[in-house]
């Protein structure tokens, strides 16, 4: 009777070779699902974040870098305009224009995200001396025309802006209250607003200036 034959153990090396497509396709997975997530924390207009995770982010940059923390607001002057003359795919392509040159403006020291509507956000880290020189900067990035297709659309921009230091906090809430209020004391001037003290304590409701839109719905005050 022959000797019966012993059955092989796979290789170490075989067994490697099954796992790898397996691990790939895991990793693959957590990919997709990560860009899913990220993609649900965006703006899909302008690709921006969205508050929470705008939020998130800008609290980051005032509460460790208190020293150069930049909070700025930004509103589409005459938005409603743009988008009863031009239409409202014209009105989307001046939010996108404004995301973009926002994001550019703020570079890999900030944090840009899209409040709604036509008011954007951005959290920088600028030190003292270039503050000023650089809102400026912005002001004059964000007021080029648009090109929206068939013609340029001109676009005004209102900027409010806001240190801890000049502030007297960290804290976000209050740092975007003061950048809301200097935004309104220079509205349709073109000229970006810097606010002190004073701007903190302008009285708002649910988070906002009291006057604008939503200060008047039920919720918590500020």
């Amino acid at each position: 009777m022959p000797a019966p034959t012993l059955l092989r153990q796979p290789s170490r090396t075989l067994v490697i070779a099954a796992a790898v497509p397996l691990a790939l396709a895991a990793l693959a997975d957590d990919v997709r699902v990560r860009r899913q997530l990220e993609a649900a924390r965006r703006d899909p207009l302008t690709g921006l974040h969205l508050r929470d995770g705008y939020t998130s982010r800008a609290r980051q940059i005032t509460e460790r870098h208190r020293a150069d923390a930049l909070v700025i607001l930004v509103d589409v002057d005459h938005f409603k305009q743009i988008n009863d003359t031009h239409g409202h795919a014209a009105g989307d392509r001046v939010l996108a224009a404004t995301a973009q040159r926002l994001a550019a403006w703020a570079g890999s020291r900030g944090i840009t995200g899209r409040l709604g509507g036509d008011e954007f956000a951005a959290t920088v880290r600028i030190g003292p001396v270039h503050r000023r020189p650089r809102l400026e900067q912005l002001a004059v990035t964000l007021a080029v025309p648009v090109d929206v297709g068939d013609r340029l659309v001109d676009v005004a921009v209102s900027i409010g802006a806001a240190a801890p230091d000049t502030v007297g906090t960290t804290d976000l809430s209050h740092l975007q209250r003061a950048a809301d209020a200097a935004m309104y004391a220079g509205k349709h001037t073109g000229h970006p607003v810097f606010a002190g003290r004073s701007h903190a304590t302008v009285p708002s409701g649910n988070g906002r200036r009291l006057g604008r839109p939503g200060t008047h719905s039920l919720g918590a005050e500020a």
